[in-house]
């Protein structure tokens, strides 16, 4: 009963909702043999293949198993990608926290730097006004957890991985680092091992921060609408890709 439930709010809440109002437009103006009920039509297929979940785990699924996370990295510093911050919220040993995806990035560079003991760069700026310093904010939390202050250097700049790439490749020449090892989400590591590419870096790819499961299952929850958008995040990073190869 309970997933029975879910299935009929799915589709009389947003997302949801448009795709139950646009699909009862469309069949009025069948009925009524209107001709522009298959446009109509068409943009409803469009949203709910946009909005169901199995749409975006297969969108994901290619960018997140492009890279394998290695067994033994091998490398002479940990570069780690900036991915959202929040601004002034309480944390335990100061203020502004790191989002979902940053923190899941943060975690990985740790647990890197306790296998290597590798130096470690944090790129990310502020990338909005109500928006925390990322670089910060993690080194802030790295050292908290352990890590030395010297260990760690920040690029606090970048509000995108075009200048990710191009400010971590100062600190890389300043210090005479020639085998980064990029921290990135799964998802995001194919476009950014592309744009470091295109600077002349060649990094070791580790991905974390993984929105999918390994293995696909099909069951009713992923032909319902979701609010989760994942099929959107996959698609600005083939968007980004296209615009980097150019």
């Amino acid at each position: 009963m309970e997933y029975l439930i879910k299935f009929i709010y799915a589709f009389l809440l947003p997302p949801g909702l448009f795709v139950t109002l646009l699909a009862a437009l469309t069949f009025w103006m069948f009925r009524k043999k209107q001709r522009f009920c298959y446009v109509f039509g068409g943009l409803t297929l469009f949203m709910y293949l946009a909005f169901i979940p199995l749409t975006g785990i297969l969108l994901v699924h290619p960018l997140e198993n492009h890279y394998l996370p290695p067994d033994h990295p091998e490398g002479d510093v940990i570069v780690m990608l900036g991915g959202g911050a929040t601004l002034g919220t309480p944390d335990m040993n100061g203020e502004g926290q790191l989002s979902g995806d940053a923190a899941n990035r943060l975690l990985t560079t740790f647990r890197l730097y306790k296998l290597t003991k590798l130096p470690i760069i944090l790129s990310g700026g502020k990338v909005y006004p109500d928006s925390g310093v990322e670089a910060e904010i993690g080194r802030r939390q790295l050292v908290a957890l352990g890590v030395p202050e010297n260990k760690v250097f920040i690029e606090n700049k970048s509000i995108t991985t075009r200048t990710n790439a191009l400010n971590t490749k100062k600190i890389l020449v300043t210090h005479h680092f020639k085998m980064p090892i990029l921290v990135t989400s799964a998802f995001h590591m194919p476009r950014a091992v592309m744009i470091f590419k295109k600077i002349g870096i060649d990094v070791t790819p580790y991905p974390t921060d993984y929105l999918v499961s390994k293995r696909l299952a099909l069951y009713p929850g992923q032909f319902v609408p979701s609010s989760g958008g994942i099929a959107f995040t996959a698609l600005k990073e083939y968007v980004g890709m296209l615009a980097s190869a150019f």
